[in-house]
């Protein structure tokens, strides 16, 4: 298993993935960090950039999670908005949150200067504009509340060099965009530079606290005076921070066109479930370049068919870029919501000692990522970081808006769990099922998870997630179970994807997951 998506990004498409050899045997570290997307990598760098042994244990490849299916906007101009984040957070918390991912922005630059990676880091403008919904006003108080925050944000009359008449749009200057993927393996190039080990195929079983802390899986074993774990739902805790954050799909699409067409920036609407949009070359073709737009969010597991979000997609593509017609790439990943709008990064909410724990991207995965190194190296090496209390995966801020929102979310969890009840499958029965597809069959009181193989052959297993028992969905474009109460997906036979679940769901056919 390389990755844990079956759809393929505009970075897998032209960057290998990266894997090493796994973890055999007792290993002794400073620190060891489970994850080796964005939050992990960077931990890693900075940390062996600071003397520190760093031993980094990955599933799957590098950036084979969800790092990998990011569109990689680097951006201090947050989606959930200045005006909101105050009512939640304060003037100062405001203040903070720009100031944390302008300095994660600069901080990759620095990185890919001082270590030479190539990876198509390049500073741009980036613009909100309305949707038919909301007016100038909207934008007016997100200008004023920006500025209060430290972002110099201004109003502007037209998107430039766009195809479509934008209207009135909010500026923000300073902002960046990169290859995901070519920038991890050069960290990982700079890790190994400096004596850390990156090992791939590992798959952690276990977390454990104290003086030394203690990584373990089927065969290995880390101690540590540190463990980061960033494999966006966290792993090691059943419940925490699960209650304040919750999983959503977003879909993307990336279409070929002539290059120069539209101006590079990054471009976001304000719909509730927003359209981003931004330019990368593709390579080996300097006539062209991809446009890649992003959107059309909603609740993991709550859609019957994953297809149904391409096609809105691409019609508002096409709407807004005529010369985008056709898609060669459309791919999907999972974002980690949190109910105040910023990440948890720091100490383990648990009280295990000396272990970290960095999720909850909000969409601003590359950034957030990127403040989790920043704040996490700091707290390992008793340095101290203003950021640290805003992102205290501990805290619970409650606002109006916040209250509402960590609400939804987890009576929308309590409401999963009434398809425990025999109610009924989405089939009658595993005939029903076409070859490379899945479906959740009623079998007495139990839930079946169905899988037929494109060969045909059958594969039963139980529908619970392995984490806390939700029922799980098939997820048709992706072909996995996905669990819609906090993030978990398995394979098509059950192994598992991501978690929070760590064991595959159970075989009921005498199959091996």
């Amino acid at each position: 298993m390389q990755s844990n998506e079956r759809s393929v990004s505009v970075w897998e498409s032209t960057t290998p993935q990266r894997q090493t050899t796994p973890l055999r045997g007792d290993a002794e570290a400073d620190v060891c960090v489970i994850g080796a997307g964005i939050a992990g990598m960077t931990t890693a760098y900075l940390l062996a950039a600071a003397g520190k042994r760093v031993i980094v244990l990955e599933k799957n490849a590098i950036g084979a999670g969800e790092s990998g299916q990011t569109t990689a906007h680097l951006s201090s101009a947050l989606d959930d908005y200045f005006h909101v984040l105050e009512k939640v957070h304060g003037e100062q918390g405001a203040r903070l949150a720009f100031a944390s991912h302008q300095a994660a922005i600069e901080q990759i630059g620095e990185i890919v200067a001082a270590e030479g990676i190539r990876c198509d880091y390049e500073r741009v403008n980036g613009y909100y504009f309305l949707d038919p919904d909301k007016t100038r006003d909207f934008l007016e108080t997100e200008r004023d509340a920006a500025r209060r925050a430290g972002a110099d944000a201004e109003m502007v009359d037209r998107i430039p060099g766009v195809p479509f008449e934008s209207g009135p749009a909010l500026r923000f200057p300073r902002l960046g965009q990169f290859h995901i993927l070519k920038y991890l393996h050069g960290l990982a190039d700079a890790i190994e530079r400096r004596g850390g080990r990156i090992h791939t195929g590992t798959h952690v079983m276990e977390v454990e606290g104290g003086d030394r802390a203690r990584v373990s899986g089927d065969g290995f074993s880390v101690t540590a005076g540190a463990a980061v774990v960033c494999t966006n739902p966290p792993i090691h805790d059943r419940f925490r921070p699960h209650t304040k954050q919750a999983p959503y799909r977003t879909y993307v699409v990336a279409s070929r066109i002539p290059a120069g067409s539209v101006a590079r920036a990054l471009y976001w609407d304000t719909r509730e479930s927003y359209h981003y949009i931004r330019l990368q070359p593709v390579e080996g073709d300097p006539a062209h370049e991809w446009l890649i737009v992003g959107g059309e969010d909603h609740k993991q597991a709550h859609e019957d068919d994953e297809r149904q979000s391409y096609a809105p997609l691409e019609a508002w593509t096409r709407e807004h870029f005529p010369m985008a017609q056709t898609f060669d790439l459309r791919w999907s990943g999972m974002v980690m919501e949190p109910a105040d709008y910023l990440a948890f990064i720091g100490r383990d909410p648990g009280g295990r000692r000396n272990v970290y724990v960095g999720t909850g991207d909000s969409g601003h995965g590359m950034t957030h990522g990127t403040i989790a190194g920043m704040l996490i190296r700091d707290l390992v090496l008793g340095r101290p970081n203003e950021w640290e209390t805003l992102y205290d995966p501990s805290r619970l801020r409650i606002s109006t808006d916040s209250l509402m929102e960590f609400a939804q979310e987890n009576l929308d969890v309590a409401s999963e769990y009434l398809r425990l009840a025999p109610t009924g499958g989405d089939v009658d029965g595993p005939e029903q099922i076409a070859p490379g597809s899945g479906a959740v069959l009623q079998r007495g009181l139990a839930k079946v998870a169905c899988y037929r193989d494109p060969g045909g052959a059958v594969h039963e297993m139980s529908a619970l997630c392995t984490h806390l028992g939700c029922v799980v969905r098939w997820n048709t474009e992706e072909a996995s179970w996905d669990c819609p109460c906090h993030g978990s997906r398995f394979g098509p036979t059950g192994e598992v994807l991501t978690g929070p679940a760590i064991t595959p769901l159970k075989r009921l056919d005498g199959g091996a997951s």
